[in-house]
């Protein structure tokens, strides 16, 4: 009896002569002595495939599979093939394929990415299939923050986004609900900050005028300290803050030339945590800048943002959703998600942003946070 290793090798050169069917027969005797071995089962799928048998490439592929199940090679033949069969199971079979594929396309010989780039195709179609057959089943009559979570239960579960999941670099309270943006109706108090926001932009911009306003760098790390989000923004000017209130501090020489935005801030409901909160600046971000992708201090507080000044061409992503700023309407993140931000105009984004007690946590464990991270000795802004 033939070994396997001499049959494998009279099988290539049988494929390299152009003869596939003694290629394919010499891989079956092959398999038969060495049925543990993938890349037996991958040439043998091929050369079925040559030959014109869909279904047994498909047979020998499922065996690779069986030894190694996230082969990425063995999954996207798996996808070509199904669909080649017409077999309903072709979409998802895609989706699968290109979960596994390597993050680096170059590394790939061309052909091989270019079947990627054309199953990504086929991918997302299936997705977007998906999605719209799971939108039709949505009832009718949802209130609009019921239809949001729906809309992205129906997107997650088409697999068009994904659940992100709250990851804070210092403080982390369990239980706390794991929401991207959310529902404006949970902080009334934001009224009041939206009606201000004339007063507010206008004391900015007179802040600003007068060249009074103590202005720092948004992200101020010493040198000694191991930057595992930021690099290129540390202590660059291209993103700055006016603080107003900063760990907990009234910072005087801004704040004093903003009094009817400090009114504004002093009827939420900020974080009182010595040390550490309540927190409340001016964002600027310069033109052509990008705020990397990062997540915050802490889940126990959400960030508040009142955009100000918007040019076209500003963005921001929290999780698997991406918003506009838009002047004077006001929303609550969780920026222990991940999330980044970008001004890709000429002009200057201005964000007034103020740290808020997330609704879940009771008054118990509001006292206990307050407490506990004084003692821990980190603040909010983490030393920004």
């Amino acid at each position: 009896m033939e070994s396997v290793a001499s049959l494998e090798q009279a099988a290539d050169r049988a494929a390299r002569s152009g003869d596939s069917r003694a290629a394919a027969q010499l891989l079956e005797q092959a398999v038969k002595e060495g049925p543990d071995r993938p890349e037996l089962w991958l040439k043998l799928s091929a050369m079925r495939r040559a030959v014109g048998d869909s279904q047994g490439a498909l047979q020998a592929i499922d065996k690779l599979l069986a030894l190694a199940p996230l082969d990425f090679s063995a999954l996207l033949s798996r996808a070509f093939l199904l669909e080649k069969l017409n077999d309903p199971r072709a979409g998802e079979a895609f989706m699968i394929a290109v979960a596994q594929a390597p993050d680096d396309d170059q590394s790939l010989p061309p052909p091989v990415a270019a079947a990627l780039e054309r199953a990504r195709g086929k991918s997302l179609a299936h997705k977007n299939k998906l999605a719209e057959r799971l939108k039709s089943a949505v009832p009718v009559g949802l209130a609009p923050s019921e239809q949001r979570r729906v809309d992205r239960f129906v997107t997650n579960s088409a697999r068009k986004t994904r659940h992100f999941h709250q990851d804070p670099t210092h403080f982390h309270f369990p239980g706390l609900p794991e929401i991207e943006f959310h529902d404006r109706e949970r902080f009334p108090d934001l009224d009041g900050l939206e009606a201000a926001t004339p007063d507010i932009l206008a004391e900015f911009n007179s802040l600003l005028a007068a060249e009074v306003a103590e202005m720092v760098p948004y992200v101020r790390y010493p040198e000694r300290v191991p930057l595992q989000q930021w690099k290129e923004l540390n202590n660059n000017r291209d993103w700055t803050a006016i603080h107003l209130l900063q760990n907990g501090k009234r910072i005087e020489a801004n704040a004093r030339h903003c009094p009817r935005t400090m009114t504004a801030i002093d009827r939420l409901p900020q974080p009182q945590v010595p040390g550490a909160s309540p927190n409340a600046m001016f964002s600027l971000l310069a033109p052509r800048t990008r705020i990397p992708p990062h997540t915050g201090v802490a889940n126990t507080r959400l960030v508040c943002h009142l955009p100000l000044i918007v040019p076209p061409g500003c963005g921001f992503r929290v999780g698997a959703t991406t918003r506009e700023w838009k002047v004077g309407e006001a929303f609550v993140f969780d920026d222990t998600i991940e999330h980044e931000a970008w001004n890709d105009s000429d002009e200057l984004r201005v964000v007034l942003i103020v740290d808020l007690w997330p609704p879940a946590l009771s008054h118990g464990e509001r006292e206990a946070v307050a407490a506990i991270i004084p003692a821990a000795g980190v603040s909010f802004t983490g030393g920004m």
